[in-house]
């Protein structure tokens, strides 16, 4: 019976470790931004991981630039508010998916392997409507 208890004990830690695992990191940065997750706020910096539920945002004069484990490279541009809701990459289950949604500001996407994998399964939602990914690239800015 304990050995039944330690190990649902273990699967379930393992699954919420699992979702703390970072899905990318910040690759470049240029003035003031940050970094929401959790509650949790930090100052962006090179190197500073991004978790699915992250909330990015830029400064006056700021840029940011990220690139996620699937190889998706998004650059912020000033005044930004940028959030990642949904990340799945696990190619070899079948499971492919960045669901993400801006705010305000600017954002120019570049489509990594989740996108050309399986298209439907990328959207960026804007006040105005949604944004499906049929290409690589593109860019959008929200007022």
């Amino acid at each position: 019976m304990i050995r039944i208890i330690l190990l649902c004990a273990l699967l379930f830690a393992s699954n919420v470790w699992a979702d703390q695992l970072p899905i990318g990191y910040v690759k470049n940065i240029t003035g003031d931004a940050s970094i929401t997750t959790n509650g949790d706020i930090i100052k962006a910096r090179i190197g500073t991981p991004i978790y699915k539920n992250s909330v990015l945002n830029t400064r006056v004069k700021s840029r940011m630039g990220i690139t996620l484990k699937d190889a998706t490279v998004i650059s912020l541009g000033p005044e930004t508010e940028f959030a990642i809701d949904e990340y799945a990459y696990a190619p070899a289950q079948n499971k492919l998916k960045f669901g993400s949604r801006i705010t305000k500001g600017s954002l120019n996407y570049v489509s990594g392997i989740i996108a050309k994998l399986h298209p439907e399964a990328v959207k960026v939602i804007t006040p105005s409507g949604t944004i499906g990914v049929r290409g690589t690239q593109f860019a959008v800015k929200v007022k």
